[in-house]
């Protein structure tokens, strides 16, 4: 599978005779997977129709803050920003160039870029003298000051007929220039994660269970991060809706805790980092009935026996080289409840949330988190997504490795 399957490409096409190469460009993305959306500038349809970029890429090419003359709809340049796992301007004019270093806000395109919170590249393309000038050299420099990536141009004739640097890369090279880029030399490149998500199903009979309200999203947002940040990730789940599509994240499907154990314990020992995010269940039945319980009485005794602490076994297991994250989802004495947990299961650090909390555990999508490291030291975070929780999980963990 493409690195870039799933992944959500921005393209910012300016005003150029390079604009014909947007068309392959989009092109090459599909084709790699990914979902592309195109930002056109007003001028800019004039080397390359809106018609073309849209059937190529599946999706309306946007060129103005409003959609729909009647209804005027607003393209809101925050949510596309927010929607992109990297942004591309290509080509690259030199009036845009010098309008991203200026921040300057006259259309879409720019805007959306002022936006961005992923990373963003630009491919100049303009006549020799135009590159070379001082002006845009310098606009250049600072757009790479920025924290922008530079893909640089290449040599060849140009449009003007003269022979020199100005040409926009191709289409082919970019991709590869992007995907080395993103994809190369991220934090977690090389390392195995195993990430367990959901609840556990523990049968009563061929019908019931005990189980608990776990959804899933956490440990699929945190699966999801690891990924993008470079790891081979195997994500462990027990029933839950939840879906997850990236080439780097192999699931592997349980129902009980029994199941989960066992899946753990065939991959732990290959594993940099471990982070236990499944809500599994403590207690199961002690018999599991082959037959459906009928109703006859008032009441139901169930015996149950403790599963096996799951966590606690892979902190026995961890070698002095390997990570290990647990959670603790508490509703009372929080903090206390989390130190016994890290020390009593030689955890690496424990992530705590609190029932307590307004938008926190099971079934929202946003969660308030404090993570306890491994020398007790308390770092809390504010109700955040659950998106961006995983983010702050991913990245205590690569600092602190």
């Amino acid at each position: 599978m493409s690195y870039w399957s799933g992944q959500n490409v921005l393209l910012g096409v300016t005003a150029s005779i390079a604009a014909y190469k947007s068309a392959h460009l989009v092109r090459e993305f599909i084709k790699a997977k990914a979902n592309v959306k195109v930002i056109q500038t007003p001028s800019s349809k004039e080397f390359v129709t809106p018609l073309t970029l849209s059937t190529l890429s599946k999706n309306p090419v946007l060129i103005d803050f409003t959609h729909d003359e009647n209804e005027k709809v607003w393209n809101n340049h925050v949510d596309l920003g927010l929607w992109a796992d990297c942004m591309i301007i290509a080509p690259a004019s030199a009036k845009t160039l010098s309008k991203m270093v200026n921040g300057e806000c006259d259309n879409l395109l720019l805007a959306t870029y002022l936006s961005a919170r992923c990373p963003v590249f630009f491919a100049p393309a303009m006549d020799l003298d135009m590159f070379t000038h001082p002006s845009t050299q310098e606009n250049i420099q600072k757009l790479i000051e920025f924290g922008n990536f530079f893909i640089p141009p290449g040599e060849g004739e140009l449009a003007s007929g003269l022979i020199g640097k100005g040409r926009m890369a191709e289409p082919e090279e970019i991709l590869d220039f992007v995907t080395k880029q993103l994809f190369n030399n991220l934090p977690l490149s090389n390392k195995k994660v195993l990430i367990t998500a959901g609840p556990t199903f523990e049968s009563i009979d061929p019908v019931r269970f005990i189980g608990n309200h776990s959804s899933g999203k956490m440990g699929f947002s945190i699966a999801l991060e690891a990924a993008k940040n470079g790891a081979q990730v195997e994500l462990i789940t027990g029933p839950t809706a939840q879906k997850i599509s990236h080439p780097q994240i192999s699931r592997i499907d349980v129902t009980s805790s029994q199941e989960m154990l066992d899946a753990c314990l065939s991959s732990f020992k290959q594993t940099d980092i471990t982070i236990m995010s499944a809500a599994v269940a403590d207690y199961r039945p002690k018999e599991v009935l082959n037959q459906k319980i009928k109703k006859s009485t008032n009441t139901l005794n169930i015996d149950l026996e403790p599963t096996v602490d799951i966590l606690k076994m892979l902190g026995n297991l961890k070698s002095s080289d390997q990570f290990l994250c647990g959670f603790a989802l508490e509703t009372e004495n929080e903090e206390l409840n989390a130190q016994n947990k890290l020390t009593n299961k030689n955890l690496d650090m424990i992530v705590l949330n609190s029932l307590r909390d307004k938008g926190a555990g099971f079934k929202y999508d946003t969660n308030k988190i404090s993570i306890l490291d491994k020398n007790n030291k308390l770092h809390k975070f504010e109700l955040k997504s659950k998106v961006d929780v995983a983010k702050d999980i991913i990245d205590f963990i690569i600092t602190h490795l």
